[in-house]
C-alpha cells in the first residue's frame, strides 16, 4: 500500500517506521516547507499535522481522490465543511481524536459507565488530561471525545475548562514534560470515587492505530470512525 504522510513531526516519523515494518511504501512526507507532489499516487493518506494545516491537507486529499485518515486535533470548527467536501468528491475519511486501540476501547467503557452513572445524582463527573508541553491545543481532542461520550449518555450538556456549573463537566488540562497522554474520568460522591484511566506509555499505540485505520480505509469511500475499523458498533 502506498501511503502519503501529511505532517512529518515526531508522530509522522513513528507512523513511517510502523508502516514500513508492515510492508507499506511512503510516497510523500509533507511538512510545512514541502508540496503535495506525490499525493495523487497514494492509496491512502495519514494526516498528523497541526491545526492550521489540517484543513488544507484533508481538502487536497479529497480533490486528489485519496482517502484520508486524520488524527490532527484543534481544527474541528471546519469539520462540517470537510464532511460536505468528502461527500461531494465521494472521498473516504476517518477523523479521530485518538487512534490508539486502547483509547478506543476506553471510549466504549466511558460511554457504558456514563449510562450507568446517569441514574445516580450523588456522583459528579470530572476529567483530567495530561500531555507533553509541545501540545498546542487544550483540552486534548481525546478529552473532548470522552466528554462528548458522557454528554450523549447522561444529563450533562457541556464541558468546560473553568469552574463547572451543575450541567457541565470540568476538564483539567495539564502540560508536563514529555507525557504522551494520560486521561482520567472520575465520578466522585461524598462516600466514594470511581475512576477510569488510560495511560499511554509512548506514541507507538497512536501510530499503530492510525496505520491500521489507513489499511482498513484504503479503497473505500464514505465517512467512518474507529468504531467501524475495530468493529465496535
Amino acid at each position: 500500500m502506498k501511503i502519503a504522510l501529511l505532517g512529518y513531526g515526531k508522530m509522522g516519523k513513528v507512523i513511517e517506521r510502523i508502516a514500513l515494518e508492515r510492508g507499506h511504501e511512503i510516497v510523500l512526507k509533507k511538512d510545512e516547507f514541502s508540496t503535495y507532489d506525490g499525493l495523487s499516487t497514494a492509496d491512502v493518506a495519514i494526516d498528523f499535522s497541526v491545526p492550521t494545516a489540517a484543513v488544507d491537507n484533508i481538502s487536497n486529499c479529497f480533490h486528489s481522490n485519496v482517502p484520508v485518515v486524520s488524527g490532527t486535533t484543534g481544527w474541528l470548527e471546519h469539520y462540517d465543511e470537510m464532511i460536505t467536501l468528502c461527500n461531494e468528491k465521494k472521498g473516504g475519511f476517518i477523523s479521530s481524536s485518538n487512534f490508539s486501540l486502547g483509547v478506543n476501547i476506553f471510549f466504549e467503557l466511558n460511554e457504558y459507565l456514563a449510562k450507568i452513572m446517569a441514574q445516580f445524582d450523588s456522583y459528579k463527573v470530572t476529567m483530567e488530561e495530561i500531555h507533553h508541553t509541545h501540545k498546542l491545543d487544550a483540552p486534548s481532542g481525546t478529552a473532548i471525545s470522552l466528554a462528548k461520550g458522557v454528554i450523549e449518555n447522561s444529563n450533562y450538556t457541556n464541558w468546560t475548562l473553568d469552574e463547572a456549573k451543575d450541567n457541565e463537566i470540568y476538564i483539567e488540562a495539564k502540560r508536563i514534560g514529555e507525557v504522551p497522554g494520560t486521561h482520567t474520568v472520575a465520578y466522585d460522591s461524598a462516600v466514594d470515587s470511581i475512576e477510569l484511566k488510560h495511560t499511554a506509555h509512548n506514541r507507538e499505540g497512536f501510530a499503530l492505530g492510525a496505520v491500521i485505520a489507513a489499511e482498513w480505509l484504503a479503497g473505500k469511500t464514505g465517512i467512518y470512525s474507529m468504531k467501524d475499523v475495530l468493529n465496535l458498533k
